[in-house]
């Protein structure tokens, strides 16, 4: 799993295979590119973000999130809060975990890209799962960071 990290809007046309987007915390940051870059370019390829925070607070992107799934209904994004949650929070309360990903991703069938990116733990827990939900290997492209003893590295998968 793994492979090279870019999405582009022009790929695919209307033909383009749905998108699932898996973030954990600041990993949000390349997935938001995409989605910018798919907005910008008037894409409207199915898209799903599922995004796991520690708390309401924690989220980043979140005003922007909101106004662009507002305006797009071909764009779902959906949170989970494994933290604090604020009272009557109705979005998810956990980690990312196999039940999660089976409500919220693409089905298999449909052939849909996922791009997940986060701590290393998150994105193995995600790229596992979503190969055993029936995700084709080579669909599923990782980008991951983690401490390195002297700071943060992000490393991609080829």
């Amino acid at each position: 799993m793994g492979g090279y990290f870019v999405w582009d809007a022009r790929d695919g046309g209307t033909t383009a295979p749905p998108l699932f987007l898996a973030a954990g915390g600041s990993g949000i940051a390349p997935l938001m590119s995409m989605i910018r870059h798919r907005t910008s370019t008037g894409n409207k390829v199915p898209t799903r973000l599922l995004y796991s925070s520690r708390s309401y607070e924690e989220i980043i992107y979140c005003e922007e999130l909101d106004r662009l799934s507002a305006h797009d209904p071909t764009l779902r994004v959906i949170h989970t809060l494994t933290r604090r949650r604020p009272p009557n929070w109705m979005g998810y309360g956990r980690r990312i975990d196999r039940a999660m990903l089976a409500d919220t991703a693409w089905r298999p069938a449909e052939k849909p890209l996922a791009f997940t990116c986060g701590p290393t733990d998150f994105v193995e827990t995600v790229a596992t799962h979503l190969g055993e939900l029936g995700y084709e290997p080579g669909r599923i492209k990782t980008e991951r960071f983690g401490p390195t003893g002297d700071g943060a590295t992000c490393r991609i998968t080829i």
